[in-house]
């Protein structure tokens, strides 16, 4: 008699040619996940060998229900970790039947911008740092802390290792693993200065690929939350009071900034986030007014602000570049609920586009 577990993990490759997409697409809120499968006749290699698809817009927010055609368009493929062999998993964007972006496709204005001479010129570089909160399932409170109550105060648990301080290790390091195995370029994790939080970091990645790892790696770490029992959160602020946020910080750099000389290129491009800093908080992130409060490795959200291995600022150089006089610099604003296709190209937009 085979288990389910037998057959949920059961290989294919001996028996079909035929193998499973999983395609993935964001949801009305912008911030939810939704995904379906298909079967397709043999393996694939690139998106534009995908058949788009279409789901039914009004069930997620994105369309009317007289009218509910929403239309997927492959855009990048990974390898599936959950069904694994030649099965994958296929990140897509949202179209109307008559081939406009709907409302909430953000990348599809990202692409625009990756895609402008001028920045593919600058090779830009990402390095996103994805912090998230796991939750208890029937509270909703944070992983480890007493039902109801708090833990002890913060600064055990940065980093920390030991069952009465990291708390959801086996889901970090299965999401770890499986992120690896996709081919998203998941570069560490790190265990959080509030007790059940956590950190991945994607990068370095070029361009539009940076957006679509972050959120591929989001939707592997939803999965394997489900499988777990836990629940995942990207609130930027979950615990009220003397408790750390929620952060996406954007690592970024261009040729320029990595060649010789690059600390001036690198200080003219600050200039610039500075004076569109209403901007891009607008667009950092929901709830991001609770976080940036100038307390708990945050700037505050109304000054903008730039320093050497400055924690508290809107921007951190690290002492690296200023040493070298190359490199790259951190945008510590934006939310841990951002969408990294509107972060990443607003920032290129922002340093390579926008003239002085």
């Amino acid at each position: 008699m085979s288990l389910l577990s037998d057959l949920i993990n059961l290989d294919l490759s001996g028996t079909t040619e035929k193998i499973i997409a999983e395609y993935i697409w964001i949801g009305g809120s912008g911030l939810d996940l939704r995904c379906k499968a298909r079967t397709l006749p043999g393996p694939v290699t690139d998106p534009s060998e995908l058949p788009k698809w279409n789901y039914d817009g009004s069930s997620t927010g994105q369309a009317p229900g007289q009218d509910s055609e929403v239309i997927l368009y492959p855009q990048a493929i990974f390898k599936d970790p959950f069904r694994r062999g030649n099965h994958i998993l296929v990140m897509c964007d949202a179209y109307t039947p008559a081939g406009e972006p709907i409302p909430t496709n953000k990348r599809h204005a990202a692409a625009k911008v990756f895609s402008h001479p001028d920045v593919v010129a600058e090779e830009t570089w990402y390095g996103i740092e994805q912090e998230y909160t796991l939750l208890q399932k029937d509270i909703n409170w944070p992983l480890g802390w007493p039902a109801g109550g708090y833990p002890g105060p913060q600064g055990p648990y940065y980093c920390s290792v030991g069952a009465d301080k990291a708390f959801g290790r086996d889901v970090v390091e299965a999401h770890y693993k499986a992120c690896l195995f996709a081919g998203i370029n998941i570069s560490g994790i790190n265990g959080e200065v509030m007790p059940g939080q956590w950190e991945f970091q994607v990068g370095p990645s070029v361009g539009i690929s940076a957006g679509d790892e972050i959120w591929v790696a989001r939707y592997i770490l939803e999965r394997i939350t489900e499988v777990a029992g836990v629940v995942l959160t990207f609130d930027p602020k979950p615990i009220k009071g003397d408790w750390n946020g929620a952060g996406a910080h954007t690592n970024y750099s261009t040729k320029s900034m990595r060649e010789d000389g690059g600390y001036e290129i690198i200080k003219k491009a600050i200039e610039k986030l500075g004076k569109r800093h209403a901007e891009h908080i607008s667009a950092y992130g929901e709830g991001n007014e609770r976080r940036l409060t100038g307390k708990h490795e945050t700037a505050d959200i109304n000054t903008f602000s730039w320093g050497v291995a400055n924690r508290g600022a809107s921007v951190r150089v690290g002492r690296d570049t200023e040493k070298e006089g190359k490199g790259y610099f951190e945008d510590r604003r934006p939310a841990s609920n951002m969408d990294p296709y509107v972060v990443t190209s607003m920032i290129a937009e922002t340093t390579i586009l926008l003239k002085p």
